[in-house]
């Protein structure tokens, strides 16, 4: 398998090439991260994407149904960097696509053109397992036993499950930022039993030191840096072809953070049409929360694009050193996507150039709005989620893309990762507070805030808008 898949560092001017198996995750010769890359010539790949709608149907438990009953591994051809027998999978990827007018009408697209592609039901409850998959599968072939990550909260969520699902299980160890992650993700991390290290810094602080440890003490490192994390999350991208009937959508939007599913995205897209299996490559939209905007910084207001992989790094590295200068912290609602420096920058750039894409920021405001809408119409999602469809009426509002136009967005993890927000937006009480202030008055449009009422049935009866009958 070896010969057939292997690391490739993504600066054109290096192509310093790696096996599987070699756990370093930038390249030793000059700093870049690597891809996983296919002598697709030497490998079996269907000649069609219908080919792997068979698969619904056999759901045994025998190794072959195990694999096609996960929504990663059941495009296997797609992923071969693995042996079957490696396999770790937990059922996750069993998501939906779901077409979603009410939702659609409110931001301003016409019937049958708004999709809605929902991560939260992954075991974990977030996109991230899609990527744990593939990256345990990849630690269990190489016989290791602990595993690391920082993380704001989904990534240790998924990566504590996965740790004890395991067989032999691995030993999760996670750090996160002081007060920089949601309870609902801290929960999981804590019940699942990853040993937590709460560092004294953000999210960047953490994926240093988690870095630095990682390398001296030989712990597997499960953050997006990690190419194998992020064939897993190419396969969101299969499942919406896959319920799309195998038609490309014209534009896919997704939030941004640390830049992982939008770098999985164009990878898919990159490697699908290169492959034959689709005749075009849809738009893509990445949008930032204003707290944490970096990319769009960069892309949108310093003009930094790919440009065949020699991107201009001075301009990268100058927005950085403002960050140092003035102790810039990035600060959003959107906890997941709450980053400044993010990892995979030199692919989400690669993506953008793949895709044809745009880079928007929005305001917490709304996100807040957008996930009350979202949750009204649609599903209960954590706030991040939200920034895709929030991102929507914006490049609608602009006309970047029409309301005609086939638009999925991606909504990344359950509500119940975040249920302190909810609550907070529809009631007005911070339940994080030690010493609550007094609550301030929902304002949003989408507000449902309880209704206080006595313990007696009249007055029961008349808040439900009817007559106790006689």
């Amino acid at each position: 398998m070896a010969e057939k898949a292997y690391q490739i560092c993504i600066n054109p001017d290096c192509g310093e090439t790696l096996s599987v198996d070699q756990v370093i995750f930038s390249c030793p010769t000059c700093g870049s991260l690597f891809d996983i890359a296919y002598d697709w010539d030497r490998l079996a790949v269907p000649s069609s994407l219908e080919f792997f709608e068979h698969r619904w149907s056999t759901k045994g438990l025998n190794v072959e149904g195990r694999l096609d009953f996960s929504g990663v591994w059941r495009f296997r051809e797609l992923l071969q960097f693995v042996r079957p027998e490696h396999i770790v999978t937990i059922g996750e990827g069993r998501t939906l696509l779901e077409e979603n007018n009410r939702v659609g009408a409110e931001v301003g697209m016409k019937p049958g053109c708004l999709y809605l592609q929902y991560e939260g039901l992954n075991p974990s409850g977030s996109f991230k397992d899609n990527g744990m998959t593939a990256a345990f599968s990849l630690a269990r072939a190489l016989g290791r036993n602990r595993v690391a990550c920082a993380s704001t909260g989904n990534t240790s969520a998924s990566l504590a499950m996965f740790a004890n699902k395991t067989d032999p299980p691995m030993q999760g160890i996670v750090f996160i930022g002081s007060g920089k992650i949601a309870y609902g993700k801290l929960s999981q991390a804590l019940d699942y039993g990853a040993l937590t290290l709460q560092i004294e810094g953000d999210f960047d602080a953490c994926m240093r030191r988690v870095k630095q440890v990682s390398d001296k003490l030989g712990i597997y490192l499960m953050n997006s840096m990690n190419p194998f994390r992020l064939e897993g999350q190419k396969a969101i991208m299969y499942r919406v072809l896959e319920a799309r009937g195998w038609e490309v959508p014209d534009w896919v939007i997704v939030p941004g953070g640390n830049l992982g599913n939008c770098s999985a995205f164009g990878k898919a897209f990159m490697e699908l049409h290169r492959l034959g299996l689709i005749k075009r490559i849809p738009r893509l939209a990445v949008i930032n929360a204003t707290g944490a905007n970096t990319l769009y910084r960069l892309h949108e207001k310093d003009g930094v694009r790919w440009n065949g992989g020699r991107y201009d790094q001075q301009k990268v590295k100058s927005l950085y050193a403002e960050f140092d200068s003035t102790g810039y912290l990035p600060h959003t609602i959107a906890s997941a996507i709450e980053i400044s420096r993010p990892v995979n920058l030199p692919k989400a750039l690669r993506a953008l150039e793949v895709m044809n894409g745009v880079v928007r920021e929005v305001t917490d405001e709304d996100i807040l709005e957008h996930k009350a809408l979202i949750g009204r119409y649609g599903f209960g999602c954590e706030p991040a989620s939200a920034a895709s469809v929030a991102g929507l009426r914006q490049l609608l509002r602009e006309q970047v893309i029409s309301p005609d136009e086939q638009v999925v967005c991606i909504l990344t993890g359950h509500e119940l990762k975040d249920p302190d927000a909810t609550v907070k937006y529809h009631t007005g009480i911070d339940m994080k507070a030690i010493t609550p202030p007094p609550p301030v008055p929902p304002k949003g449009r989408f507000a449902n805030t309880p209704r206080k009422v006595a313990d007696d049935l009249e007055t029961i009866c008349a808040a439900l808008g009817e007559k106790l009958p006689d």
